[in-house]
């Protein structure tokens, strides 16, 4: 399977520090959602012939892939769709159940949580975020685009709408017995998620959306019949999180979209099922012009402004550019990366501040670019 190289760019509040490159072993994760042919309760338990007739994606893996341990613990997810809702399933190991939060709006991965992310366009902007804990205690929210490019979190949007149901194969909170797993079922209305979606309108059959999973798991033991988070002896603080996700991200970040799955959505029933994942193209164009945007701001934090060429980025793989005719337009500050689509009858584009998107000839020839 062909190797993408990504260089991941990490600049911190001193505006000089950066992470070293992340060679991503494998194209992001791919899943087939099918139409349902019965209505969904959402219980938890999963017990309806659609979730049965259809399978899980692979197990999660490490934030950062194969540069850390698999996962203790197994999770995994199921989808499907129907003319009102996105359903997602999700089956979690957890021999310690464990969640405090009540309030609607914490910040859910202070503790244990599932957490979902849903890019409907693929531009890297306006995407939504829920995590929901043990309780079901939610946080959503609405991200206009990445933290990394000053995106601030819009905790006032609402998943109205959105149902879900839970099942706890053990007793929460209670470290005197051992737990086994828990399940969650969610019902995400396309009358809120198509806000962000091209056309405004839920899926047709065989688009694709771009989406992952990630779990948070916090070290935690029993302390006085209560669970505690374990303390690092030599910081005084609690050991990190682990990230557990679908799509592997390189980095710990989950708001890197780029690096989601796919998720196309199919017209065919549960228990059809055999549709093949078909990649446009015109997405490994669009790594090309990620890659260049990576290079970019590595080299902006470098030289103060942003190069005007490929040869003045210096790329260390240019074999990797090659057959693409890439089209600079730069100032100091803001840059404009454009390829011709694989069809030849657009551009695609990528500005500094990550998004990415689509024009016409039509629109190129009157000089509409954004």
């Amino acid at each position: 399977m062909k190797k993408f190289l990504f260089i991941l760019v990490l600049p911190f509040l001193s505006g000089s520090t950066f992470s070293q490159k992340v060679l991503f072993e494998t194209f992001p994760k791919k899943y087939v959602a099918y139409r349902t042919t019965e209505a969904l309760v959402m219980n938890g338990l999963l017990d309806e012939a659609d979730w049965q007739n259809v399978p899980w994606t692979d197990d999660f893996v490490d934030i950062e892939g194969s540069l850390k341990p698999r996962p203790v613990y197994r999770t995994r997810v199921k989808m499907l769709w129907d003319e009102e809702y996105f359903y997602i399933a999700a089956e979690l190991e957890e021999p310690h159940l464990w969640a405090t939060f009540t309030e609607r709006e914490t910040i859910i991965f202070h503790e244990n949580n599932f957490e979902v992310f849903i890019d409907p366009n693929g531009d890297t902007h306006n995407y939504y975020e829920l995590e929901i804990n043990a309780l079901g205690t939610i946080w959503d929210l609405l991200l206009p685009k990445p933290y990394r490019n000053g995106g601030a979190p819009i905790s006032a949007w609402d998943v109205a709408g959105f149902k879900y149901g839970i099942n706890l194969r053990g007793t929460l909170n209670d470290p005197s017995d051992r737990d086994t797993l828990w399940t969650l079922e969610m019902a995400f209305p396309w009358k809120i998620l198509k806000e962000a979606a091209p056309g405004k309108r839920k899926p047709h059959p065989g688009e694709q959306w771009r989406i992952n999973f990630s779990r948070v798991q916090w070290q935690i033991e029993a302390v006085d019949g209560q669970y505690k988070k374990v303390i690092k002896p030599e910081t005084g603080f609690p050991y990190p999180e682990y990230n557990w996700v679908w799509s592997p991200q390189g980095v710990i970040d989950m708001h890197r979209p780029e690096s989601w799955g796919y998720v196309q959505f199919s017209g065919l029933k549960a228990a059809e099922g055999g549709e093949p994942v078909v990649i446009n193209p015109d997405e490994y164009l669009k790594f090309v012009l990620r890659e260049l945007y990576y290079l970019q701001h590595r080299f902006f934090w470098a030289h103060q402004r942003y190069a005007k060429s490929l040869e003045e980025l210096e790329p260390e793989d240019p074999e990797f550019f090659a057959p693409c005719p890439v089209v600079f337009d730069v100032a100091r500050t803001r840059f404009r990366l454009s390829i011709p689509s694989a069809a030849g009858n657009a551009t695609w584009h990528i500005s500094e501040d990550s998004r990415i998107w689509k024009t016409s000839l039509k629109l190129e020839e009157r000089g509409m670019f954004y």
